[in-house]
């Protein structure tokens, strides 16, 4: 029993130290710079389950001390799902509005945990007048790494079998595949690959806007044949860098009543958690 009024270590953490997530409004107010903008995307903001791995990334940020911003209220969808289901249209008004509010604000870097909002930034933004660096968070947290910035130790996930999904946005679109797994090799777990995997991967099921409607009829939903996919090779947590693809599989373990023994997580959640952030 703890003694009335003290708290565990985790919640002293959390109490003590809020997270910091300035906007780029008070930015701009104080004449600053960020050295990099948090693109937190739809998901990230409104998805229950994918603003877990938002505050697990800004978490991660602030004990980096990195000095970020985010756009809050001016940030609005990039038009991906707009571009994929086919309204071209409806995408570039979306996406000229935030290159309006970025270019306003001269961002130069941006950072996102999701593999759609940087496949979209990246690559279709630069025709409509849009140039900025853009990184997934894990190649951005391999880099904080890499600079000596924030230290990963194994922690709880040491010696766990895990299985590393690639998202299409981000390995087979954008050939980034070895920076989620150098992270996941820092928590010093057994990394065991997919029969389907990097260059040769399989879609979680929810692209091409797919992930806001039912699937068109077929023998069997993509997210259960990924799902099954995982399975064999036996994993204690599949590891996502995308929330669609952590919702897909999520719903794929749950079909196979698997949520018990297997976790479905974001890497920048695993290395949050492995850090007791």
């Amino acid at each position: 029993m703890l003694p009335a009024g003290s708290k565990t270590k985790a919640e002293t953490h959390t109490m003590s130290e809020p997270l910091r997530v300035p906007t780029m409004a008070q930015y701009m107010a104080q004449g600053k710079q960020p050295e990099v903008l948090f693109w937190v995307g739809c998901a990230g903001s409104f998805d229950d389950r994918a603003k877990k791995i938002t505050k697990a990334f800004a978490r991660i940020l602030n004990k980096a001390n990195v000095d970020f911003a985010v756009l809050g209220a001016e940030e609005s969808c990039t038009g991906d799902p707009a571009k994929r289901a086919g309204n071209e249209f409806l995408f570039q008004m979306q996406a000229v509005t935030n290159i309006e509010v970025l270019n306003g604000y001269e961002i130069k870097k941006i950072v996102t945990a999701c593999p759609h909002c940087f496949n979209t930034i990246k690559n279709e933004y630069p025709s409509l007048g849009g140039n900025y660096e853009v990184v997934h968070h894990t190649q951005f947290l391999k880099s904080l790494l890499d600079d000596g910035r924030l230290t990963v130790e194994g922690g709880k996930f040491k010696g766990k079998r895990i299985t590393f999904h690639d998202p299409c946005y981000l390995g087979r679109a954008n050939n980034v595949y070895e920076a989620p797994r150098d992270l996941l090799r820092k928590l010093e777990v057994e990394l065991v690959e997919m029969r389907k995997c990097k260059t040769n991967g399989l879609c979680c099921g929810a692209g091409g806007a797919q992930m806001f409607k039912e699937p068109e009829p077929g023998n069997k939903d993509v997210n259960i044949e990924r799902t099954e996919q995982a399975l064999e090779v036996q994993p204690d947590i599949i590891a996502a860098g995308c929330p669609f693809c952590n919702t897909m599989m999520t719903d794929g373990i749950k079909n196979k009543e698997k949520e018990d023994s297997i976790e479905v997580m974001d890497v920048a959640e695993m290395i949050a958690a492995a850090e007791d952030l």
